[in-house]
């Protein structure tokens, strides 16, 4: 008699992200709603417009319960005219469009919520897949790849420490993505670490220049004394 074996389970294959090869580049996901533009004049023949977020200022996000984070405004000055793409779930094999200096077929718009992305989907077969996936709602988040250039940290008593971005160095792409997978906290654990470091210096170097104040009063009571029983 034949035993049937059990089907072997296989795991699924996972694309390690680009931007973990990027000495300093970190990745965060947003829940903003990717959307279909749809316009009054368009023809059945023309390319859907696709438009989200790909981060908002002034919201703060907690990082893998590590810290909070938040972009301030400004924070994207100095990047509108970074090589930048939009790709499908940040996979370099998948591009969607491009901007290069402010021009392309990617266009990045910042206003008082933060920063806008748009393409026209182009004529390749999983870019149209993407937009129907969108239109169906099966694809609704963005993430971002990024470096920075200035950052701030705040930390309080009883509360999470408080990263404040105000200057981007770089930005490396905007994508729609099917799951917003966990947020990166390597780069922003290093910088926690290396703040609290050089604050723990800064208070030692007080400590050290106030005993040394007080060493001086007390030398100079002992003078004032010694000349005071002359």
């Amino acid at each position: 008699m034949l035993k049937c074996k059990k089907p072997l389970k296989t795991q699924p294959m996972s694309k390690k992200d680009y931007i973990n090869n990027i000495e300093g580049a970190e990745r965060r996901f947003i829940t903003e709603t990717v959307k279909i533009d749809v316009r009054e004049e368009q023809d059945a023949n023309d390319a859907d417009i696709i438009e989200g977020y790909a981060l908002k200022f002034n919201k703060q996000t907690v990082i893998g319960d590590y810290f909070r984070e938040e972009i301030m405004p400004g924070a994207l000055d100095n990047i509108l005219n970074d090589d930048v793409r939009a790709l499908f779930n940040h996979d370099p094999n998948m591009v969607l469009a491009r901007s290069v200096n402010g021009e392309g077929t990617l266009q990045l718009m910042v206003d008082e919520t933060g920063l806008k992305y748009r393409y026209e989907t182009p004529n390749v077969s999983y870019a149209k897949d993407l937009t129907e996936n969108i239109r169906l709602g099966n694809v609704s988040q963005s993430s971002f790849g990024f470096s920075i250039d200035e950052q701030e940290w705040i930390e309080r008593d009883g509360e999470l420490p408080l990263r404040q971005i105000t200057s981007l160095k770089r930005l490396y792409d905007v994508s729609p993505v099917t799951y917003p997978a966990y947020q990166d906290t390597s780069v922003g654990k290093r910088s926690l670490d290396a703040f609290r470091a050089e604050n723990i210096e800064v208070n030692e170097e007080e400590n050290v220049n106030d005993q040394e104040k007080n060493l001086s009063v007390y030398e100079a009571q002992v003078i004032i004394n010694l000349n005071s029983n002359k």
